[in-house]
């Protein structure tokens, strides 16, 4: 699982959590529905278009190999673990392969048609142990045991506690969001000690994040990784844990063993030049017109129906969904809106099936579990506009007054406004 991945899935656990926590219904709050959802059709589309040739590499910290093909707006790891030799597609309809035992290679396969990378060249080989031989020569001094592979987990000690090490390696085609996704997550949605994104030089940026593993915070196992974007496409990733393996495993030390710095060096090292070399650089991605609601196109459109003297502050997002905090003087309130195409989903008319109908068409639904407030609507065009409000500044902070600033006919107001559209 990448970054991006876990940022995500700990942002739905925790409107997750949130809404058991208010009302006891046995349903999540209707936004999570909603942006889940919106994640798997971006993550579709964007593979559609980005797949072909970005292969990435993770020796993961339960000792298997995962292989996949670019995803859209993540880092690219996941998948099943490697038992047999598996393929992901290389740019042009060729293949890379990676195996269990620890060898990968790239070919060109001529009888498809395919070329190993965006030049037509034949993609180089690489294999696993050359990739863990780099990390080990970049690593401050300790003791390095495992292989990274199905034999046993990569693990470093320097003599004050083993930590399990997760390498990443995947080259990034031009046009592709990943090169311009690599920043930190919102603070709103989870529990960090301290994250940094930095534009680098010539192109590319460095992400450095100093978090925890588990966003219901079970354990104190803490989660660090650095990850550069390259200008050449290149994504390389290490992540460290404070213990042994990166679930169900106590604490061996009280943080991970690499510090920001030693794992800035790591991922920066010029040593990974000839690995990188080996990752068949996908063909280009061409621009295409999007049918989604941007984050900026969301806050913008809430922003003008906001009630008088409610200003939007602390914005985030991704594409489909966005949040703020507004503050009415009574205290900070954190509003969520997420917006998708519900004209084609069985699953949507299901739950609008006794919803509130207005005159113009539009299908309203009412959620209110203690300290959150959602307003889930279907316009007739099939758009559905999902808004919640919540008593709190965000989903894992303490409440600051005792009901959201929107009350429930507010949010009305801007989920069934003529402003929202679907896309054609």
């Amino acid at each position: 699982m990448s970054e991006q991945d876990r940022f995500e899935d700990d942002l739905l656990f925790a409107m997750t959590r949130t809404g058991e926590g208010f009302g006891g219904e046995g349903r999540q709050a209707l936004a999570v529905g909603g942006l889940a959802r919106g994640r798997r059709l971006r993550r579709r589309r964007s593979a559609t278009a980005a797949l072909g040739g970005a292969v990435a590499l993770a020796l993961v910290g339960t000792g298997a190999m995962y292989l996949t093909g670019g995803t859209g707006g993540t880092g690219g790891t996941g998948g099943s673990p490697a038992t047999a030799p598996q393929t992901a597609p290389a740019a042009g309809g060729g293949t890379a392969s990676v195996s269990a035992t620890g060898t990968g290679t790239g070919t060109d396969q001529s009888d498809q048609g395919g070329q190993g990378g965006q030049d037509g060249a034949p993609a180089r080989a690489y294999s696993v142990p050359e990739a863990i031989a780099v990390l080990r020569t970049l690593l401050p001094a300790g003791k390095v045991t495992g292989t990274g592979d199905a034999a046993g987990p990569l693990l470093f000690d320097d003599g004050k506690g083993g930590s399990v090490l997760s390498l990443s390696l995947d080259r990034y085609g031009e046009g592709d969001a990943r090169r311009t996704e690599n920043g930190c997550p919102d603070r709103k949605a989870m529990r960090f000690d301290a994250c940094t994104s930095t534009a680098l030089p010539g192109g590319g940026s460095l992400t450095v994040f100093q978090g925890y593993e588990y966003p219901d915070n079970r354990a104190e196992t803490k989660r660090w990784f650095a990850r550069l974007v390259g200008q050449d496409g290149r994504m390389v990733q290490l992540t460290e844990w404070n213990a042994p393996a990166a679930k169900g495993a106590p604490v061996s030390r009280p943080a991970p063993p690499l510090t920001p710095e030693q794992l800035t060096a790591v991922v920066t090292g010029k040593s990974w030049d000839r690995i990188v070399a080996g990752i068949p650089l996908p063909a280009p991605v061409k621009p295409r017109d999007t049918e989604e609601y941007g984050k900026d196109e969301i806050l913008a459109i809430t922003a003008g129906l906001l009630p008088a003297g409610l200003k939007q502050a602390e914005t985030g997002g991704q594409p489909g969904f966005a949040d703020f905090v507004v503050d009415d003087g009574k205290g900070k309130s954190l509003v969520q809106v997420n917006v998708q195409d519900g004209s084609h989903d069985n699953a949507v008319e299901q739950l609008f099936g006794n919803a509130e109908r207005l005159p113009d068409g539009t299908r309203v639904t009412v959620l209110k579990q203690g300290g959150m407030w959602t307003v889930d609507t279907l316009h007739a065009d099939g758009l559905r506009v999902v808004i919640s409000a919540f008593n709190s500044a965000g989903l894992r902070t303490p409440a600051t007054r005792a009901t959201p600033a929107l009350t429930v006919e507010q949010l009305k107001a801007v989920a069934t406004a003529p402003q929202w559209k679907l896309k054609k």
